[in-house]
């Protein structure tokens, strides 16, 4: 096995970089004076200062895939990457999805495999990989994974080949697990991003009619996000799946009545209907994020009513 040497240069690629989540780790490396190398599909102007690579990471072969790391000397990857995104949307087939989220992630750990050093991996899962627990119960790390939809079955799937590629020392790295993401420039695709078009809406003029769920979700912003992933690439933890998220679980309503205040919607502007709500979980989400603090040193800074009038500003 090649020896964890950093090769002259070395940088750190962000895949998925173009995506919300990516976006923001891209502008968290750069704050650090790290040059990320952005592998997507598509540029967006949003990634018009770093360096680009445009590959299909879903169709892109292992060779493909190893030639463009070695070449840029890359040996840290951010998989930010995520078969439910802004182009294709969460209507997607559980094959569609797991190309995207977990066979995509076996090429990706084939690759790095062939570098000659050893390299680390940042995985970004999604707190939904546990399924739904009881309410009040905090999940922890130590809970076992029991997905209840493709999306989440297929992003448990990458996470564990990520973790199986640690354990057989392939390369090293963690696993984050998202809570509900929140904050500026949300994913349109997002429960975020929609919320947010309607009140853009209401703003003009109109009014809100919306479904809202009586559940408790945990919400952490994007920005803190990036923060966690940043610390996880620097970190020496390994084999780790860590939980990232706010550690509260607070109510859909709240959310919502906090993005009229940001959005100045009058109260009576916004109507709830009765319809049932579609989750990729269960009505209670709170991540447990003590093991963050300990082995990346990490926590959140953004609370939700910050990071929703930044969502409002910005769009």
């Amino acid at each position: 096995m090649p020896a964890r040497v950093r090769p002259a240069g070395g940088r750190v690629a962000v895949l998925g970089g173009t995506g919300w989540v990516g976006r923001f780790i891209c502008a968290a490396l750069a704050e650090r004076g790290q040059d990320p190398l952005v592998v997507a599909r598509n540029r967006v102007p949003h990634v018009a200062g770093y360096d680009f690579r445009s590959i299909d990471l879903v169709t892109a072969d292992v060779g493909t895939l190893a030639k463009v790391l070695r070449t840029e000397g890359v040996d840290i990857v951010i998989n930010a990457t995520d078969g439910a995104n802004t182009n294709d949307g969460w209507d997607r087939t559980e094959a569609e999805l797991r190309r995207a989220n977990a066979e995509a992630v076996h090429r990706v750990l084939g690759a790095m495999a062939e570098l000659p050093w050893r390299s680390r991996v940042v995985h970004i899962g999604t707190i939904h990989e546990y399924g739904p627990v009881g309410v009040g119960t905090p999940v922890a790390e130590s809970v076992t994974p029991r997905p209840v939809n493709a999306y989440a079955r297929t992003k448990l799937a990458g996470s564990v080949a990520t973790l199986e590629a640690v354990r057989e020392g392939v390369v090293d790295g963690v696993v984050l697990r998202l809570a509900n993401v929140c904050g500026p420039h949300p994913s349109p695709a997002s429960f975020p991003g929609k919320l947010l078009s309607l009140f853009r809406e209401a703003a003009a003029g109109g009014r809100v009619e919306l479904s809202i769920a009586d559940a408790r979700r945990d919400f952490v912003d994007v920005r803190d996000v990036a923060d966690a992933a940043v610390k996880a690439a620097e970190a020496s933890v390994t084999g780790r799946a860590v939980n990232i998220g706010s550690g509260m679980a607070v109510e859909i309503r709240d959310l919502v009545a906090h993005l009229a205040e940001a959005a100045g919607v009058p109260p009576d502007a916004v109507k709830e209907t009765g319809a049932p709500v579609p989750s990729l979980g269960g009505d209670w989400i709170q991540a447990d994020i003590r093991l963050a603090a300990r082995v990346l040193r990490w926590r959140p800074h953004i609370g939700l009513a910050e990071s929703l009038r930044a969502m409002w500003e910005t769009g």
